[in-house]
C-alpha cells in the first residue's frame, strides 16, 4: 500500500476517536494534541490492527508519538509481510 493510503486510511480510523476536532497531520501527536489517555490508545491500535492486519508490540506503542511515526511503522509492518 503507498504510504498516502496508509496515511488517508489512519487518518480515516483517528476520526471516531478525534473528540477535540483537532486537525490531523503528520505532526499530530496523539497524547498532546488529541488528548488520548491510555484506554483510547488500546481502543485505536486494535483498529489499526485489524484494519492492516499487523501487531503492534507495546514496545512501538511507547515510541510512536505522532502520526507519521504510526504510518512509519506501518509501512515497515506490511513491507515486510510482502
Amino acid at each position: 500500500m503507498p504510504r498516502q493510503e496508509t496515511y488517508a486510511k489512519v487518518t480515516e480510523l483517528i476520526v471516531p476517536f478525534n473528540k477535540k476536532g483537532a486537525t490531523i497531520t503528520e505532526a499530530t501527536r496523539f497524547a498532546a494534541d488529541l488528548e488520548w489517555d491510555s484506554l483510547t490508545v488500546l481502543d485505536f491500535v486494535a483498529n489499526i490492527e485489524d484494519e492492516f492486519d499487523v501487531i503492534i508490540s507495546m514496545n512501538m506503542q511507547a515510541e510512536i508519538k505522532t502520526v507519521g511515526q504510526l504510518v512509519d511503522v506501518l509501512e515497515r509492518l506490511t513491507a515486510t509481510r510482502s
